[in-house]
This record gives structure tokens, sequence and C-alpha cells, in this order.
């Protein structure tokens, strides 16, 4: 979207009355193909350009945003938010970052736009191979369907503080999803990936394989007693463990007072050495971005530092609640005011490998999936419905399912071991991380 435009939609809103503004403009491609069974079952393609603006009236702010992007259009968009915002609360934290706090041009290229358009064509065949492959895989009966996909984007901020920001960004997926067994016997297994570069995405083929390989791997799966074992989770879904960390440390929930975490700033949270960071400018990273959704100049920043724990996650209207400068970890969309998220979050890894930690825990469980997680954001109790695999002597030994796992997160994330195979899939990555005794409820 033009920068004059928005700067334009800026000026109008301090004409109107409006003491600070910001917009935001956003315009997305995408093209999506689903083929199931050999067939082409859906195309969806979408094609959007959105406004958004932010207005404060004194330490009142109100958040509109729209499609319609003509001049009339504009000129409602500014009218109704400088209304809203005369009638809304007052929030004593409420406003722009400060100038000092933005992010100078020229801003760091990170390489995140790929300008290839793959035709539906090309998708078509991508999703079909990756569902090919895993239909010839011996054990699989059925499908749930193959899908490519790719997505441009453009993200433009104006601030009446002074700040301009551009930048732009693309997305190549492919996944599928294929069934093992007959009648009550059936498995499912998926995999995916996405890449900012086209170049980036593995084969079509290795997906299928994967899928397919995840699939009859669950025949058979089996209920177990109730127990205490070590748990390890799969790489794959380990950050679902780390999800709870970042809403417990993040600056609303301080200054609410609803964390679990509330008192652990600068005190040992997890094991000696286990570290953690975020780091928005890593190149052609799925969460990376020059700058944060205020304007504010980002970096990395190490939360968990030998098991440390050494900052919040800070917007600006928080870190004003808390005493403290932002951290440029401010998100948002084109309504409502910024929150605040990670951008490419890690586990660092350590040293033992998938069967390394299941040689160390000699027999329990590794989890493969997860759905249905409960969390009490006060006191850490949590728990996830799971399913995986029982291991012996080391040694994978039959599946499981209709399991869940319980625990309380300040327990254990002081006891949890990081293993070595950490892969970079999306903006959150961990390697299979391995928990020396955990609840496990079954039959």
């Amino acid at each position: 979207m033009d920068e004059s435009l928005l700067a334009d939609v800026v000026a109008a809103a301090r004409k109107a009355g409006a003491d600070a503004a910001e917009a935001v403009g956003a315009e997305r491609r995408a093209l999506g193909i689903n083929v199931r069974l050999g067939e082409l079952e859906e195309v969806e393609r979408e094609e959007s350009r959105d406004l958004g603006l932010r207005v404060f009236v004194g330490q009142r702010q109100a958040t509109v945003s729209g499609s319609d992007i003509s001049k009339d259009a504009r000129a409602k968009l500014v009218e109704r938010a400088v209304a809203m915002a005369r009638l809304a609360p007052e929030d004593p934290y409420a406003g722009l970052a400060s100038k000092e706090q933005l992010a100078q041009g020229p801003f760091i290229d990170l390489d995140l736009y790929d300008g290839e358009e793959p035709s539906p064509e090309s998708l078509e065949d991508i999703a079909r191979a990756a569902e090919e492959t895993a239909r010839a895989n011996p054990g699989v009966t059925n499908s749930e369907g193959g899908s490519a996909s790719c997505s441009a984007s453009q993200w433009r901020l104006v601030t009446s503080e002074g700040f301009s920001g551009l930048y732009s960004a693309s997305t190549f997926s492919i996944g599928v999803s294929v069934v093992a067994g007959e009648g009550e016997t059936m498995e499912s297994g998926y995999d995916g990936r996405s890449a900012r570069w086209r170049a980036d995405l593995p084969g079509p083929a290795s997906i299928g394989e994967k899928a397919a390989r995840r699939a009859v791997a669950r025949l058979g799966a089996r209920k177990i007693d109730s127990t205490t074992a070590p748990v390890i989770f799969e790489n794959r879904l380990a950050t679902s463990l780390i999800g709870p960390l970042i809403g417990a440390i993040s600056g609303p929930s301080i200054a609410r007072g609803t964390s679990f975490l509330k008192d652990k700033l600068n005190q040992p949270v997890f094991a000696k050495g286990v570290n953690i960071t975020d780091d928005p400018h890593v190149r052609r990273g799925l969460g990376s971005s020059p700058f944060d959704d205020e304007g504010v100049a980002n970096r990395a920043h190490g939360l968990i530092d030998d098991g440390v724990l050494t900052t919040w996650l800070l917007n600006s209207s928080s870190a004003r609640q808390l005493g403290l400068e932002t951290t440029g970890h401010a998100s948002r969309g084109l309504a409502g005011p910024p929150g605040v998220s990670t951008t490419n979050l890690t586990v660092k890894p350590g040293t033992r490998d998938l069967a390394g930690l299941m040689a160390d825990a000699k027999s329990g469980l590794v989890i493969t999936s997860m759905f249905g997680p409960s969390l009490n954001g006060n006191t850490g109790d949590w728990s996830v419905g799971c399913a995986g695999f029982w291991f012996e002597n080391g040694e994978l030994a039959y599946p499981v399912t209709e399991i869940t796992v319980a625990g309380n997160l300040i327990d254990i994330y002081a006891r949890l071991v990081p293993g070595s195979d950490l892969e970079i899939r999306g903006s959150a990555n961990s390697p299979s991380i391995l928990v020396d005794g955990l609840a496990i409820a079954g039959r």
C-alpha cells in the first residue's frame, strides 16, 4: 500500500482531533490447491487490501479497519475512529512508541520475499505427488488429501511520530494426511512444511513418505495403565510444551498479575544448560521482521540463559505499566491494539538425539501427537491429551493412544532436558524434550 495514502490517513486523523495516530496497510495474495485420491478437490485464491487505523485522544484510544480504501471510505474510517476514541475509557498506559525507540531506516534485508509465482497447475502437481507417494506406501488405505499453497504479503506502518516502514514476505507450503488400517483400527499420519522461499521446501515425495510412515507406525495402538514415567516430547511438537512459557512471560500477563512466573524474573526456571532465544532477524525466518508492529527497533533476545529467565516480552503499553522499556515484541493485526508475541523462538539443542534420550530414560513414553491442552495460568498446572509410543530398554516397543499427561510447569521446566535433534520447521522450533517423570493417565 502506498506510503502517501497511509500518511494522508494519519494526517486526517490528526486534523479530526486525534493527538496521535498510526495507520497500517496490508496486502495479500494467496493460492492454495487441495487434492484427494488423485483428484483435484479445491482451489482457493485470495486477494485482499486492507487498512487499519489506531488513534489517540488524550489517553483514550480506538482502532478501526476496513477493506474499502477509497477516499470517501477513508474519510469515514477516520471520523469513526476519532469518535470512538472520544468515548473510550482512559488508559494511562496507552500511546505510540516513543521516537527514541523507533527503528531507523534503511531496514535490514531479511530475504523474506521470493518473487516466484507458481501456476495452479504446478501447485496441483506438487500436492498430487505428495499424496501419491504417501498412498503408495504399504498399509495406507485412504487419504485425507494433499495440499500445496503459496502466498505473498506486504505490511506497511506509518505513525504520527514520523515512522514509516515496509516489508514484504512470501510463504510456500506442502502438506499431506493419509490413513492406515481399516475399520476400528484406522490411524492417520500427517506431514507438512512451510518456507519463505520455494527452493527451501523439501520435495513432495519426502513429505508424503513421512506422512505414510507415521500413519502405518500408529497401527495397533493400545491403551496403557495409569502410571508415572519419563516422557519425551518429539521435536515436531515439543514447542507445545514451551508455549505456556511465552504467555507467562508476556508483559500484559505480568502487568495483570495472572502469570505463574510473575515472581521469577532473573531466577532459575529451567535446569542449568537450557537456553531459549528469540531472534526477529533470522534470514528467511518464518517469524522474521525488520521492526515490530509498533515500529520499534527489534533485536535478538535470550529469554532463558543457562536456565535463568532474563526478560519479559514487552510492547509499549505493558512496558509503561511495569516501568520498563519495550523489548520490541509488539504484535498486532489491523484491528485492536498491539499485543505481544515472539518472532523466531528456538530452544537450543542439547547433546543427545532422540535415541540417546530414550537410552537415558530406559523406559517411558514418546509423545508424537497432542490435543486439548489445559492450563491454569496462575498456578502452572497443565495437562494435555496425547498419543505416541511406549519404549522399553531405550527402544520403541508399541504405539499407545488415549492417554493424558499432567504436571506443574514450574516443576516440569526445572527438569526439562533438550535433545540434539533440532529442526527448523516454523517460527517456533525445539529439539525433542525429555522430562524425567510425569503423571500419565491411561485406562
